[in-house]
């Protein structure tokens, strides 16, 4: 499935029904119900990250206010323990198009576009060697189908893979929908994972880039707020939720 880096017109059709509004101080509000569950990243057969799995799904009100300092006691939701939470709730993540920062590296068949600044820490990109060295070998029926999975499933849409020949970007025909992503891994709990280009408005009226793939802070410790940082991992945090594997995996 291709489309867009910033599938505009679609996400124009969306953004209306679908959006999240970042409160200055407070949590996430997400209107339009889209769908709220866990995703679980499990691994293959070395370890590494690779799949995702089914978890548990939750009740999305409107709209729904989402815990985004880490320290609320029925997270997923914000029970107003930002008010006396230790964090920084300002938004400092840049206003550039997430390509404007990137950094091209070459394939036979596809470029791969890396911008580190949003990497979630979910590690898909480094099984089977690295995509930055597997962009080398795309030219091979198995290397297009590891630097497609592993550029594919990167929750951020840090790395983005752009056909050589059409100038078109691969990217997962996702519907609207938010996750909580879950990595037993290394035994912590992730970012919200935003797909489907869901409008996400900060505090000051003003919209981000509009993206298909996109995971915002929960940690609440990020330094490039909303998105997250990968800093989660470093910290080791956790929601406390159950991990429950419930359906099918991508």
């Amino acid at each position: 499935m291709k489309t867009t880096a910033s599938d505009a017109s679609k996400a124009d059709e969306k953004k209306e029904t679908f959006y999240i509004k970042i409160t200055a101080d407070g949590p996430y509000l997400v209107y339009g119900k889209p769908t709220l569950d866990q995703q679980i990243i499990a691994p293959n057969d070395e370890g590494s990250s690779w799949v995702y799995k089914q978890g548990k799904s939750y009740e999305v009100k409107e709209p729904c206010a989402l815990c985004r300092c880490g320290e609320s006691k029925n997270k997923p939701y914000c029970d107003g323990a930002h008010h006396n939470a230790q964090w920084d709730p300002k938004e400092t993540a840049s206003r550039l198009p997430i390509l404007e920062d990137a950094d091209v590296y070459e394939g036979s068949k596809y470029d791969l576009f890396d911008n580190e600044s949003y990497c979630a820490f979910a590690r898909f990109c480094d099984a089977y060697g690295q995509i930055w060295n597997l962009i080398r070998k795309d030219g091979t029926r198995e290397g297009e189908e590891l630097v497609k999975h592993e550029a594919s499933h990167c929750p951020a849409g840090r790395l983005m893979l752009r056909n050589k020949t059409t100038g078109e970007f691969f990217e997962p025909g996702f519907e609207p929908g938010i996750s909580l992503i879950e990595d037993p891994g290394i035994k912590v709990s992730g970012p919200i994972w935003v797909r489907g280009g869901i409008r996400i408005e900060s505090a000051d009226g003003t919209s981000y880039e509009i993206r298909n793939r996109v995971t915002l802070c929960r940690c609440g410790q990020s330094t490039n707020k909303p998105f997250c940082d990968g800093t989660h991992a470093s910290m080791a945090f956790r929601d406390q939720l159950p991990v429950e594997y419930t359906g099918g995996e991508w």
